[in-house]
């Protein structure tokens, strides 16, 4: 029993597709037939196919047109013989066509399109056409020109081009891209630079080269590629050939199918290649269409070897054409059969029309997407289209765009982060910078060492720690010229490190690169690593010699002599007037009104000490009486007060002056001196900040330093520092950015800052424009930043280079206080000294008195000096007590201590005859007797 239910299921199977085919023909005898034509051009193999498979599709599902079946004519023209062709339309129509597709050349489509208007027969046009005209029985299902024009610009801004190169092939080129010409608003460019370029690709042969190599030498990176798409391959391969091609060349291809061929290697070159196409090749209605195109093929046994990246748009949009008027001709109603008609009897097809009204009213979703029409023209004014962009594993959907809605990318921020820092991690990136320290500089024995080793600097650092955050590696070359980066205005030509990153021959430049307009529209930068701006660099004033004794300076010497001259004449004079007048003499007893002999109270010490004591405005306790003596008292107090003013007020002009010699403390100081030049380093960003700046004040400073001669620009900032240190009497000063002053300053500590900043900008790394690294390197700047690490970098490279010379420093250093008018022991030291030697000479007059009473006190108590010394010198250091007896001479002794001294003498000691021990004063024995005089 099995072997019987196994043997006629074979045999059903074997069976049922011979059933199935007849079973489909006699269903289809049951139809009207119905003629369409469709135009090809012999290399049109796959357009065809699609023509007869979509026929082949449409007859098979009953849905669609039930009652008519579809029959396909085939007819191959040549691209311009416009005179065959419209015989063999003709001939056509004769026959008996109810619709008619193609062709794809545009000479001759028109005659085409002309007899299909004049017959009323609908006409399926496939193919780019710019004409706007209003046609009746025209309907044609690719893009809209202008529609396709407009995404094309969107891309170009969304991309933030700046300016680009358009490559065209022929007139039909620029007809497509006339709307993208027209579009310049919003395009910022730099004076001279126009938005776009047109250039045509040669058309005598497939040589590219040359042009290629002018855009390379020009520095181009933004391309947009019109040709057909079997030349695109062409193009890139001549294009690597040249260099053009790298991670810093952007591309945008025009053609729809140009995802169709396979970039071999360009998938791994890193050129951003980007482009539009109308389908996606793995969608599923895609994939089902091959699918049923596979079946067919293999049902006529004709040999398929299409994928869904070979499927042009072509093709697609003939297999949607099909369907498209399939479903309007079942939707027009009834059994319609095409007429015969003759192109020269005026006679129409009162059907066409119809049918081409229905088509253009249909909102229809094919293999090529969604589709709407112009009611009027026919062109196809909704579509949708998916920009791609080549990777390494082919095209890839990053976005789409509709007439609608624009641009609606389907990649986010981060994956497109993800994508460039995985890219870094595989390239080794070329860094150009110029030796200048603290930025870069050579390393000890730099001559044996190689690559990365020869240098050191803060560049160095904050690469490799960026380096480091990326994962990428990196090489250090040197740029030739040594130059910044300036523009030839002449010329339109870059210079220095700009240069090396427009020609590609370094990934990114670094050093003290100040981010500009100009420097910005050329190259990209990233964030600023490091903020500044212009400030003067000067040196500061050294400390004038040391001079102890300056408080003398107000006045000059031959002063000072005469001054003391005055003090001792005036001393003597008044001496000499006291004793010659008698009202200076006074009684020393008054209360003895008849005293025998009067007392001279103005003796010379006391006129010394009167004279010295008005000098320095301090007095005396006696004064003059007489009136000779007090007209010599007040011309000296005059003489004094005039002197004593003149001093105070030379000595404050002369602290005054030696604070305001040279003094600068900010630009407008500069400018309204002119004994001190200032510059800058030539073509640098601060000379051109001083050149195009509007301000009044710059102005005024760009003109002094274009005038001075000789002339105070500088090749570098390195010269413009030795010449400020050199600078004889502080005579020039230098503009340069803050931060390298900051550097200088810790080296030369001559040096300084004056004043604030005159603008903000800041330093960063430069790149290629458009760089795809730029947002990954950016990013770690900013990590960098947050993290300090920034900031320790420039605290150790700006403070590693030091002066080792502390004296030559030290007097730098201390003069800066005395800028500030204060005056230091260097300056005020005499005025201690005068006082140090006025106490000396008083200790040592104290140590004469001391010594000259220990004498007197010896012979008076006839003791020997030795014991009268260490006597009088303990009384000295008991420090308390404030009373001392009077121990008198025999000859200066008064009566009553004359019978004193004699009753004592003859009371306590007996026969005169004193013991050793009673030969100490009694005030100096600490004891003194309380005696009663006898008879008292």
């Amino acid at each position: 029993m099995w072997w019987m239910l196994l043997g006629l299921l074979a045999y059903g199977l074997a069976v049922s597709p011979v059933a199935g085919v007849k079973q489909r023909a006699n269903y289809q005898r049951l139809k009207d037939d119905f003629t369409i034509v469709g135009l090809f051009h012999p290399e049109q193999k796959q357009q065809e196919f699609a023509f007869s498979s979509a026929i082949e599709a449409v007859n098979m599902d009953s849905q669609v047109i039930p009652y008519t079946n579809l029959v396909p004519r085939i007819e191959y023209f040549s691209h311009f013989d416009s005179f065959n062709t419209s015989k063999r339309v003709c001939t056509l129509l004769e026959e008996g066509v109810g619709a008619i597709f193609g062709p794809q050349s545009v000479g001759t489509t028109g005659i085409v399109q002309s007899i299909c208007d004049n017959m009323e027969i609908p006409h399926i046009d496939l193919r780019w056409d710019i004409s706007a005209k209003p046609s009746g029985c025209v309907i044609n299902l690719y893009p809209d020109s202008k529609l396709l024009a407009t995404a094309l610009i969107n891309v170009i801004r969304d991309m933030d081009w700046k300016s680009y190169t358009v490559l065209y092939e022929d007139y039909d080129s620029l007809i497509r891209l006339q709307e993208v010409f027209k579009d310049h608003e919003g395009l910022s460019h730099s004076e001279g630079f126009p938005p776009f370029t047109v250039r045509q690709l040669p058309s005598e042969d497939d040589d590219y080269r040359p042009l290629l190599k002018e855009l390379k030498t020009a520095g181009e990176s933004h391309i947009v590629l019109d040709c057909p798409t079997d030349k695109i391959m062409t193009i890139l391969t001549q294009a690597n050939e040249v260099k053009l091609m790298g991670e810093y060349l952007s591309i945008i291809l025009t053609s729809l199918d140009a995802h169709t061929i396979d970039y071999g290697v360009f998938r791994y070159d890193r050129t951003n290649i980007t482009a539009l196409r109308l389908i996606d090749p793995n969608s599923a209605t895609v994939m089902a269409t091959l699918h049923d195109w596979e079946y067919e093929a293999h049902r006529k046994h004709q040999t398929f070897n299409l994928t869904a990246t070979d499927l042009q748009i072509e093709s697609l949009l003939m297999f949607d054409a099909v369907r498209l008027f399939a479903l309007a001709l079942d939707k027009h109603g009834g059994r319609l059969q095409p007429e015969r008609l003759d192109c020269h009897s005026g006679r129409k097809w009162e059907h066409g029309f119809g049918i081409i009204n229905f088509m253009k009213n249909m909102e229809y979703e094919g293999v090529s997407g969604p589709m709407r029409f112009n009611e009027e023209s026919g062109h196809r004014d909704f579509f949708s289209l998916e920009i791609i962009e080549l990777a390494n594993e082919g095209f890839k959907k990053i976005g789409t765009w509709d007439p609608e809605h624009g641009i609606n990318y389907t990649r986010t921020v981060g994956q497109m982060y993800s994508d460039i820092v995985q890219s870094i991690t595989t390239k080794k990136f070329i860094v150009t910078s110029r030796i200048g320290r603290p930025y870069l500089e050579y390393t000890e024995n730099h001559q044996e060492k190689e690559g990365n080793a020869r240098y050191e600097g803060y560049s160095m650092d904050l690469i490799d720690s960026i380096a480091k955050e990326l994962g990428f590696k990196y090489e250090f070359q040197l740029v030739e010229d040594k130059q910044y980066g300036t523009l030839d205005k002449k010329t339109k030509q870059w210079n220095g490190l700009i240069r090396e990153l427009r020609e590609k021959k370094a990934d990114l430049a670094i050093c003290d690169l100040t981010i500009t307009y100009d420097r910005r529209s050329a190259v990209d930068f990233t964030m600023p690593f490091m903020t500044l701006g212009i400030s003067i660099l000067y040196k500061k004033p050294e400390k004038p010699d040391v001079k102890l004794f300056s408080f003398l300076s107000p006045l000059a010497f031959n002063v000072w002599v005469t001054m003391a001259t005055a003090y001792l004449g005036i001393s003597l004079l008044l001496y000499i007037l006291s004793r010659c007048s008698p009202y200076q003499w006074e009684n020393p007893h008054p209360c003895n009104s008849d005293p025998e002999e009067l007392e001279l109270t103005f003796n010379l010490s006391t006129c010394l000490w009167f004279s010295i004591g008005s000098l320095t405005t301090q007095g005396c306790d006696l004064l003059p009486k007489a009136v000779s003596t007090r007209i010599v008292a007040g011309m000296w107090w005059f003489f004094t007060l005039i002197m004593i003013s003149s001093y105070t007020a030379n000595l404050a002009a002369f602290i005054t002056q030696q604070k305001m010699d040279n003094t600068i403390d900010s630009a407008e100081d500069l400018v309204n001196q002119n004994k001190v030049k200032y510059g800058v380093m030539a073509d640098g960003s601060s000379y051109n900040f001083f050149r195009e700046s509007n301000d009044s004040l710059y102005q005024k400073i760009w003109s002094n330093m274009q005038s001075a001669t000789p002339s105070v620009f500088t090749d570098n900032n390195d010269e413009g520092v030795d010449r400020v240190r050199k600078a004889k009497n502080r005579g020039y000063a230098f503009f340069m950015e803050s931060t390298t002053i900051e550097f200088q300053v810790e080296q030369y500590c001559e040096l300084t800052q004056i004043g604030g900043t005159l603008d903000s900008k800041g330093y960063g790394i430069a790149m290629p424009s458009d760089s795809p690294y730029r947002t990954a390197i950016s990013g770690a700047v900013l990590k960098l930043q947050e993290s300090g690490k920034l900031r320790d970098l420039k605290t150790k490279w700006w403070s590693s280079w030091k002066p080792n010379n502390t004296y030559y420093c030290n007097k730098f250093l201390s003069s800066s206080a005395s800028s500030n008018g204060e005056f230091d022991m260097d300056n005020v030291g005499g005025v201690f000294i005068v006082l140090l030697g006025g106490c000396s000479l008083s200790f040592l007059v104290a140590i004469f008195e001391f010594l000259w009473n220990v004498r007197k006190v010896a012979v008076t108590e006839k003791i020997s000096p030795m014991e009268a010394f260490m006597l009088e010198l303990k009384f000295a250091v008991r420090c308390h007590g404030t009373t001392k007896p009077v121990r008198l001479l025999p000859s200066e002794s008064s009566p009553k201590d004359s019978l004193h001294g004699s009753f004592l003498q003859l009371d306590m000691f007996p026969n005169n005859k004193e013991p050793s021990h009673a030969r100490t004063p009694a005030h100096l024995a600490g004891w003194t007797p309380d005696l009663d005089l006898p008879g008292k």
